[in-house]
């Protein structure tokens, strides 16, 4: 059995854990990491935290002897995506989505990777790491390969966490499209269709830099990655790159979508207004004859007719129907 958090860590520490070559755990105390590390025996350390203070980053900074720009970033929860080395650590950026309650929220993942520890800095929403832990630990001949592999499990982990809230996308906009074909125009449904593609936005924009920091990693010649676990982040490279083409496809879908709704509505008014057209021309024939004879003269024509009244009448029912066929194989009505 996995063991428990250690009580006495702060509560922004969810782990602080040992990782020797051969597979072995063992949970220590921040004050406890310097001592690990002045042993050369190829453990490394994994520390977990979330939302730290500035303290516990300060106190971790002096135990790992951390860049100062580093820290600076990783106290600031709003940095964009990024992979920086110093010397022979490096400091990687990457955003993370997690579903909640039918929404997307963002979050931020802050990771210092050097060779003998791998610290995560997890800001907003974000889900554990805890399966990337269990995962190095169901695997402990990875742990051989270093923070490497701890490194891999969890971008890993991110990308992976990223293709079901895709998949919920596309499942909307797939119950959406009875919406869209519907003859009633809903100001709803466009609503729904912009959230759709604003958040999708903001998905793109946390998955496309990964690609750029996983071919990196896979390509790095940093004693931090070994040759083995370059093709592991390869793969993840692969899983990717076709995250955000799957991305762009749909942000493609949802911009049709909305034109089509609104060319739908546009069409769907045309027809209206022809139709009222329609009428408006039937009803001026009758217009046209009666405001003849309600002119205010003496000397018109079939005004004294015994038939006249009977006559005008026939006329006008007569141009109404004409009228009225005409219109009506031309479905203006």
């Amino acid at each position: 059995m996995r063991a428990m958090k250690d009580p006495s860590l702060p509560q922004c520490v969810v782990n602080c854990v040992v990782y020797t070559r051969d597979g072995q755990r063992r949970d220590v105390s921040l004050d406890e990491i310097s001592d690990v590390l002045a042993v050369d025996d190829g453990s490394f350390v994994w520390v977990g935290l979330y939302e730290p203070e500035p303290a516990i980053l300060d106190k971790l900074q002096e135990e790992f002897s951390l860049h100062d720009l580093a820290i600076e970033d990783a106290r600031n929860a709003h940095q964009r995506p990024k992979l920086e080395s110093y010397g022979n650590s490096m400091f990687i950026v990457v955003h993370t989505a997690q579903s909640v309650d039918s929404h997307i929220r963002f979050g931020e993942t802050h990771i210092f990777v050097g060779p003998r520890y791998l610290v995560t800095v997890r800001h907003g929403a974000s889900t554990s790491y805890a399966p990337a832990r269990a995962r190095l630990e169901r695997e402990p001949e990875d742990m051989a390969h270093g923070p490497g592999a701890a490194l891999y499990m969890v971008l890993d982990l991110i990308v992976d966490n990223f293709a079901p809230i895709l998949q919920e996308f596309n499942q909307d906009l797939n119950e959406l499209e009875q919406d869209i074909f519907a003859e009633e125009f809903r100001k709803e449904t466009v609503k729904q269709l912009y959230d759709l593609k604003r958040e999708l936005t903001r998905l793109r924009m946390a998955v496309a830099p990964l690609q750029d920091i996983l071919g990196q990693l896979a390509r790095s010649r940093s004693a931090l990655v070994d040759e083995e676990t370059q093709l592991y982040f390869r793969d993840v490279h692969d899983h990717v790159v076709r995250l955000n083409e799957g991305t762009d496809t749909l942000r493609e879908m949802l911009t049709a979508a909305m034109s089509v709704n609104l060319s739908l509505v546009t069409i769907q008014q045309g027809e209206v207004v022809k139709r009222l057209a329609g009428w408006a021309a039937l009803l001026a024939a009758p217009t046209l004859i009666a405001s003849w004879y309600g002119m205010n003269f003496e000397h018109m024509p079939e005004l004294a007719g015994r038939y006249s009244y009977v006559a005008v009448i026939s006329i006008t029912a007569v141009a109404c129907s004409i009228l009225y066929v005409f219109l009506k194989r031309s479905k203006w009505l």
